[in-house]
C-alpha cells in the first residue's frame, strides 16, 4: 500500500506539529488492508485517532475527487464509549478532524442525556458517525425501521473494550454487533480499544466472534509512570483499616500546591466526599479551585466539572472511577491515589490521566490508607515494571441479557428464530448456548416458561403467521425501552432543595434511615434532612459539621489474585531481608513485629492466629486471596464447624485475610483433625452458604430486572426497593416449587457463586491451602496482620467517633 493513501492523515498531523506514532500508521494500513481487530495502546497515546483517521481515509480513497463534497449517506461509523463523561471528549476530537481537513462529516453523540429534539434530527439527518453507548445502541435496534439505520455502516469502533468485555455490557454489544452485520449481510469491520491486559487474544475473540482470525495492533511505546509514595512520619506498628490517609492530607495540601493541575481518585462516592469535605475546611481559601466528580452528582454539576477541567480553571477535583477512563484532561499534570485501586490495570488507568500527551510522563502519588498498604504499593510498581496484567473474562451463559436482546429485537422489526439461533451461537457469549435452551427462551418471552403461563404479562412476543417474533402490544413495548440495560443498581432519591435545585442521587437504603432533622455531607455541603417528597428527599443547607456521608452498596473493592500474588512474594522475600522497593523497606519494622510475634507465612504456609480478649476467643486465618473470597472463606469454615460444634461466630474479612470470633473457646486444634479445608462436598457447603445468606435471592432481583420480570418503574416514579425485593422474591420461590429446571434460577445461583462469591478463587484457594502446611500460632496479643481484620469488624458496629477511641485503648493495652 502506497503511503499517499494517508496522505491526509500525515498532513493534519503535520499541521498540529506531531508526527504519528508507528501503531498509529499500523492501524491506518490494516483498516485500509480490510483487516478488523483489537488496538493496544497506552492511555494519552493517540488511540483516537489511530482508528478514526482509517474510515476517513478508506472514505477519502473511495471518492478521490469529490471527498469533500457533502453528500446525504446515512450513518458510515459508529462508535461505541462505555461512559456518558467519554463521548463528549471524543465527539469534540473527531468533529475537530473533519473540520481542520475540510470532509463534510457530522460526528453526533447519541445516549441517555440526548434529548427528543435531538433523537428526532438524527433520524431525520443522520450523522456520518454516532458516539453512543451498549444501552443506547440496543435502542436502536428496537426501532422499527432499525435497519435502514445501520443500512451503510461499514465499522463499528468499540472503545474501552477491556472496561465492557468483563459484563453483561459486554455480552450487549457482542449481541448487537452480530445482529447488525446479519441484518447487513455482509461483514463490517469491527475493531476493540483495549488497555493492556493478561488475555488480549481472547479478548479479539470475545468482540469479532468465535471464528474471527486474531490481529492486534500494539504500540511499542513504553509510557514512564512515575510512582510516589507519601509515607507517615512515624510508622504505626498496629495499623488500623482505613484511617491513615486522612492523617496524611497535611502532606497532600503541598503536593496539590506544587502542581497546575490534579486529579484525586478515590475508591467510592463516600471517600469522595470525605476527602472533599476535609480539603475544603484545610483550605478554604481554594473554594472554586476544588471540585468533586462522581456517579451520584447531577449530570449538569459533573459536565461542568469536566470543562472546567478542560479549560484549566480548576486545580484540583476530587473523583472516583467516574474519571478513569479515556476523557482527555490535558492540564491534568499528576493524579493522587488514596489507598490501594486493588488492581494494576486500575492504578495505571487512573496513572493515565496525567500527561495525557504523547511523550509526557504520567505522575502518580499513592497514599496509604493503612500501613499495610505500602505492600500493595510495592506489588504495583513491580507489576508495572514487569508488565504483568490482570486477565479479564467474559461472562457466558447469561440468560437474562439473551432474553432482553430478543424481546428489543421483537420490539423492533421482529425476528425469526432460526437465524437469531445462528447469530447468538457465534458469539463468544453463547457459543455453547444449546437448542433446548435457545426454545426455552423463545417459550419464556412468548408465554411466560411453565410457571408463568398463566399470566399475560409475562407472554410478551407473539408469533405471527409465517413464524416471525413480534411485540404488538404498545405498553409492552414501552415498558421494554424503559428497562432496558444491563447495570442494576438499588432504587435511588433524588436530592433537592426545598425550591426544586437538583444535587445528585442517593441510594434508597440510606435515606430510608434518615429522620427529620437529621444531617449528612452531600455534594460538597452539609444538608439538613427535611422530608420524603414525590419521591425527593427534601433538604436544606446546614452550617453546621456532620460526619454522616452517604455510602453506596458495593462500594468496597476486592484485591484482584494478580496483585495478592506478587504481595506474597514480596512479603516472603521480606521474610529473608530481601527488601524489593523502599515501601517494604519503610514497613521493615512493622514487618519485624509480625514476624517476632507470629511469623510472615511463605508460599507455601497457611498461618492461623489465635488469641483470647476480652471481646472474646479470636483465630485469625491468612490466605492472602482479596475481601470477596475471604467473606466466602469465612463463611465456610463457620459453616463447616458448626456441623459438628455449636459455637456462635462473628466474622470479619480484610484483603489478607479473616477472624472468627466467639463468646467461646473455639477448638481449632480438634478442628483442624477433621481436615477442615477439605475439598469434599466443598460445593455444597459453598451452596449451603449461599443459601443461608440469601445471596441467590438478590442475584435473582438482577436477573429478574434484566430479563424484564420485574419492572423497576416509570421515569420518575420507581418501584419501591421493598417492593422490588418482594416481587423478585415470590417469583424466585414460584420458580423453585414449580420450575426447578427454569434457566434464570440456575443462572442466579451459578452468578451468586461465579460473581459474587468468586467460585473459581474461592476453589483455587482452597486447593492452595491443602498444599501449603498449616502452622497454627498461639498469642497472647493481636499481631500487625491481625489487628486491621479486628477493627474492620468493629467498624460495622461502631460510629468513626467510638471506634478511634477504641482503637486507641486497645493499641495502648499492647506491647511492642
Amino acid at each position: 500500500m502506497e503511503d499517499k493513501e494517508l496522505e491526509v492523515g500525515y498532513t493534519y498531523f503535520k499541521q498540529k506539529g506531531w508526527k504519528p506514532f508507528d501503531f498509529q500508521i499500523e492501524a491506518w494500513k490494516d483498516f485500509l488492508a480490510g483487516k478488523s481487530g483489537i488496538l493496544n495502546a497506552p492511555t494519552g497515546s493517540g488511540k483516537t485517532f489511530a482508528l478514526w483517521f482509517p474510515p476517513i481515509l478508506d472514505y477519502i480513497r473511495k471518492h478521490p475527487h469529490n471527498w469533500q463534497k457533502p453528500k446525504k449517506m446515512g450513518i458510515q461509523v459508529i462508535w461505541i464509549t462505555p461512559l456518558r463523561a467519554l463521548a463528549q471528549d471524543i465527539h469534540q476530537a473527531m468533529q475537530g478532524v473533519c473540520d481542520t481537513i475540510g470532509l463534510p462529516w457530522k460526528v453526533a453523540v447519541r445516549n441517555g442525556d440526548t434529548d427528543a429534539k435531538t433523537r428526532a434530527q438524527q433520524k431525520r439527518k443522520p450523522p456520518q458517525c454516532l458516539v453512543t453507548t451498549p444501552e443506547t445502541l440496543q435502542l436502536l435496534l428496537s426501532q422499527k425501521d432499525s435497519a435502514a439505520t445501520f443500512q451503510e455502516v461499514k465499522c463499528i469502533i468499540v472503545d474501552e473494550w477491556h472496561e465492557l468485555m468483563g459484563n453483561k455490557r459486554g455480552v450487549q454489544v457482542q449481541l448487537g454487533l452480530a445482529y447488525i452485520q446479519s441484518i447487513l449481510q455482509k461483514d463490517i469491520q469491527l475493531w476493540g480499544i483495549s488497555a493492556t491486559i493478561g488475555n488480549l487474544e481472547e479478548a479479539n475473540r470475545i468482540l469479532l466472534g468465535i471464528d474471527a482470525p486474531i490481529h492486534i495492533v500494539k504500540a511499542d511505546i513504553q509510557k514512564e509512570i512515575a510512582v510516589h509514595t507519601v509515607y507517615p512520619d512515624e510508622l504505626e506498628k498496629y495499623p488500623w483499616s482505613g484511617h491513615l490517609g486522612l492523617k496524611l492530607l497535611d502532606k497532600i495540601i503541598p503536593i496539590v500546591e506544587k502542581h497546575n493541575s490534579l486529579l484525586l481518585f478515590t475508591n467510592t462516592r463516600a471517600q469522595t466526599e470525605i476527602w472533599y469535605q476535609k480539603i475544603m475546611e484545610a483550605r478554604p481559601d481554594w473554594a472554586g479551585w476544588v471540585a468533586m466528580h462522581h456517579g451520584s452528582l447531577d449530570m449538569a454539576v459533573r459536565t461542568w466539572v469536566e470543562e472546567a477541567l478542560h479549560q484549566n480553571k480548576l486545580k484540583l477535583v476530587v473523583c472516583t472511577s467516574s474519571l478513569d477512563l479515556g476523557v482527555d484532561f490535558r492540564p491534568v499534570d499528576a493524579v493522587i491515589q488514596i489507598g490501594s485501586p486493588k488492581g494494576v490495570a486500575r492504578f495505571m488507568q487512573r496513572a493515565g490521566r496525567a500527561g495525557h500527551q504523547p511523550g509526557l510522563p504520567s505522575e502518580i502519588y499513592f497514599v496509604p490508607t493503612n500501613a499495610l498498604e505500602l505492600i500493595e504499593a510495592s506489588a504495583l510498581r513491580y507489576a508495572m515494571e514487569t508488565g504483568d496484567m490482570e486477565s479479564i473474562h467474559c461472562p457466558t451463559g447469561t440468560y437474562d441479557v439473551l432474553i432482553q436482546f430478543l424481546i428489543t429485537l421483537a420490539v423492533g422489526e421482529g425476528f425469526y428464530p432460526q437465524p437469531t439461533y445462528a447469530l447468538v451461537k457465534n458469539t463468544y457469549t453463547f457459543q455453547e448456548l444449546e437448542p433446548e435452551e435457545f426454545e426455552w427462551v423463545l417459550h419464556f418471552i412468548t408465554q411466560g416458561g411453565e410457571s408463568l403461563r398463566g399470566y399475560d404479562e409475562f407472554s410478551k412476543v407473539e408469533i405471527e403467521a409465517d413464524g416471525r417474533y413480534k411485540v404488538h402490544d404498545k405498553r409492552t413495548a414501552m415498558r421494554h425501552r424503559l428497562s432496558m440495560g444491563t447495570i442494576v443498581s438499588d432504587p435511588m432519591y433524588k436530592v433537592r432543595f426545598k425550591n426544586g435545585t437538583f444535587l445528585g442521587m442517593v441510594e434508597e437504603y440510606f435515606i430510608s434511615r434518615l429522620k427529620p432533622g437529621d444531617r449528612f455531607f452531600f455534594a460538597g455541603r452539609t444538608l439538613e434532612f427535611i422530608a420524603i417528597r414525590d419521591l425527593s428527599a427534601i433538604v436544606k443547607q446546614s452550617n453546621k459539621k456532620t460526619s454522616n456521608i452517604p455510602s453506596y452498596m458495593g462500594g468496597r473493592i476486592s484485591l484482584t489474585s494478580k496483585l495478592s500474588t506478587i504481595m506474597r512474594t514480596i512479603l516472603e522475600n521480606a521474610a529473608q531481608g530481601s527488601f524489593y522497593s523502599q515501601e517494604v523497606a519503610y514497613l521493615a519494622p512493622l514487618l519485624d513485629l509480625q514476624q517476632r510475634l507470629s511469623l510472615i507465612p511463605d508460599s507455601q504456609t497457611f498461618l492461623i492466629e489465635k488469641c483470647i480478649s476480652k471481646d472474646g476467643h479470636h483465630v485469625f486465618f491468612y490466605p492472602f486471596e482479596g475481601r470477596m473470597v475471604h467473606e466466602v472463606l469465612g463463611a465456610l469454615v463457620a459453616y463447616r464447624i458448626s456441623l459438628n460444634y455449636p459455637i456462635t461466630f462473628s466474622i470479619g474479612m480484610n484483603d489478607y485475610g479473616f477472624e472468627l470470633l466467639s463468646d467461646e473457646a473455639i477448638p481449632i486444634d480438634d478442628i483442624l483433625e477433621e481436615d477442615l479445608f477439605t475439598e469434599q462436598n466443598l460445593m455444597e457447603d459453598i451452596q449451603a452458604c449461599i443459601n443461608e445468606s440469601d445471596m441467590a435471592k438478590r442475584k435473582f432481583r438482577d436477573v429478574a430486572t434484566i430479563s424484564g420480570i420485574i419492572f423497576q418503574g416509570y421515569p420518575g416514579k420507581p418501584t419501591k426497593l421493598k417492593h422490588l425485593q418482594s416481587n423478585s422474591s415470590i417469583i424466585y420461590g414460584v420458580f423453585e416449587d414449580y420450575d426447578p429446571d427454569n434457566l434464570l434460577l440456575k443462572q442466579s445461583r451459578r452468578e451468586a457463586l461465579e460473581m459474587q462469591m468468586d467460585k473459581d478463587s474461592v476453589l483455587n484457594a482452597v486447593q492452595k491451602i491443602n498444599q501449603q502446611q498449616i502452622v497454627l500460632k498461639y498469642l497472647g496479643q493481636f499481631t500487625p496482620f491481625s489487628f486491621p481484620i479486628l477493627v474492620d469488624r468493629l467498624r460495622a458496629s461502631l460510629s468513626s467517633e467510638s471506634l478511634e477511641d477504641r482503637i486507641a485503648k486497645m493499641r495502648a493495652t499492647m506491647i511492642d
